[in-house]
């Protein structure tokens, strides 16, 4: 069985979706595995094989099963306004810009198709993924990510519209309206996701779909408050304060964050204020701890940290007695220097790191990306996390390692203490470590375990899509010999 969950535009809930379902499921006893052709996002996870979207990671723990490259053979690692990394199958193939992909798509279903059958001789049923919307008809050619996929895979497809945005009767008739008929006939149903109020009020909407269109309604999903417990995979979703504990950390919002769900664990702590700091906003200089996160291009982020004054509102953090912890990208910039002879990022050179830290990095092709387990030393706490970076950093604060890794100094500290940077993504998941880490600085933490938490809410998905999707009709239209149909066009 196989079933594909588009959406009538970006940002429609899909990841959510599929996650909820991959549990729900699984719970119903059938062996599942989540699959998306194409994702572009810089928050990545390491998985067996390479590296895959985290979303796709999220949605193997929902169904039980350790993430693998075969879930997301098509990875987009946004590098600038223009070009982006291309992961097949957990590897960096190369960087291309964007006028550049179309050229390259038409030789990259292969590998999809490859790890999509994959997937399908392990599972009893595979829940797809799309990837923006199929609305966007000028794309359709080659495309890997939507109707060309099921298509190609003979997939059933069901469209999502997003009612909170307004519009989703337009959403979805419309996508209709542009989809050629052979990508139409694919659409074998919809749901309507995100509802505030009571559903009822939309009854008329909901036939005056199925009348306009022939798909069977299959549910409108109510607003999930949950949603936050769970990693975000977009940042479009970061922003504002979370939390109202007295210590407050601040997070600034690069141009290429990226692995921005490595604070999430920390806005669930109740003596814990997390505020994302978009640009054109100052650093608070009252922060206790300033996260400066991971990033897809640090060279070009610590220009734009500079640009927007960040650099002079850390200085007067620290000088107030603020601690700072950089994280990958983020702790190649507290650096002395970060240098680029091979143009990995752009023009080969060097620039001025923020000086933060006694180290030098030198930017290299080969890129580290491996589970980690490590001791932190000062709390004798043990932590499993990740590593995606490209990269070496070396100096002297290394000889104060804020981590062990097999006896071997990973990360490093000033000298005084109050600044800290590591490569190790993930770290505050492990509740003991972040526990006694919070507490060293200050902070009051509570007793919560992030992966209870997480495990909870994927049930507590999973229970909500029971109570408003129509799951049997669901796993019928998946049962579908789609093959056997014939589509006009």
């Amino acid at each position: 069985m196989k079933i594909m969950i588009q959406g009538a535009g970006s940002n429609v809930g899909k990841s959510m979706l599929v996650a909820g379902l991959c549990r729900l499921f699984t719970r119903r006893g059938l062996t599942v595995r989540p699959f998306k052709p194409q994702n572009m996002s810089n928050n990545a996870a390491v998985a067996t094989g390479g590296e895959i979207g985290r979303a796709q990671a999220l949605q193997a723990r929902a169904c039980g099963v350790a993430p693998h490259v075969d879930m997301n053979p098509v990875l987009l690692k946004p590098e600038s306004e223009t070009g982006a990394q291309v992961i097949v199958q957990g590897k960096r193939l190369t960087t291309v810009r964007a006028r550049d992909y179309a050229a390259l798509k038409p030789q990259l279903m292969a590998p999809v198709l490859d790890s999509f059958h994959r997937l399908q001789a392990q599972a009893d049923l595979v829940i797809v993924e799309g990837a923006g919307s199929p609305a966007e008809v000028n794309l359709r050619a080659g495309d890997i990510a939507n109707m060309g996929f099921a298509i190609a895979s003979q997939t059933p497809v069901i469209l999502t519209g997003d009612i909170d945005r307004g519009g989703v009767i337009a959403q979805l008739v419309g996508t209709q309206a542009v989809l050629g008929p052979a990508d139409a006939a694919m659409i074998r149903g919809f749901l309507i996701n995100k509802f505030r109020g009571d559903p009822r009020l939309f009854d008329d909407g909901y036939r005056l779909i199925e009348a306009r269109t022939g798909w069977q309604g299959l549910g409108v999903v109510p607003w999930f408050p949950e949603a936050h417990r769970l990693p975000a995979e977009d940042a479009a979703d970061l922003g504002g304060t979370r939390g109202s504990g007295s210590f407050l950390i601040a997070v600034p919002h690069l141009n290429r964050i990226a692995n921005f769900d490595d604070v999430d664990p920390l806005a669930q702590e109740p003596g814990v204020t997390l505020r994302i700091i978009k640009p054109g906003q100052p650093l608070p200089v009252e922060a206790d701890l300033i996260i400066l996160p991971g990033s897809k291009a640090t060279i070009a982020d610590l220009a734009h940290f500079r640009q927007q004054g960040w650099d002079i509102d850390l200085a007067a953090a620290l000088r107030r007695g603020a601690r700072v912890l950089g994280l990958c990208g983020g702790y190649q910039m507290l650096g002395r220097e970060i240098a680029d002879p091979d143009g990995i990022e752009g023009k080969p050179g060097s620039v001025p790191g923020l000086g933060l830290l006694d180290l030098t990095t030198v930017m290299t092709a080969d890129k580290r990306v491996t589970e980690t387990e490590a001791l932190h030393p000062a709390s004798g706490t043990r932590v499993r996390g990740y590593e995606i970076h490209l990269g070496r950093t070396d100096g002297p604060d290394r000889a104060r390692p804020m981590f062990t890794v097999d006896g071997q100094p990973e990360g490093a500290l000033r000298e005084d203490g109050r600044v800290m940077g590591s490569y190790l993504h993930g770290m505050f998941t492990e509740d003991a470590f972040r526990r006694a880490l919070l507490t060293s600085l200050g902070a009051t933490p509570g007793t919560a375990s992030y992966d209870r938490t997480v495990e909870e809410t994927l049930d507590a998905l999973a229970d909500h899509l029971a109570a408003h999707v129509d799951c049997d009709a669901l796993q019928r239209i998946a049962g579908t010999a789609l093959a056997n149909l014939t589509h006009p066009g």
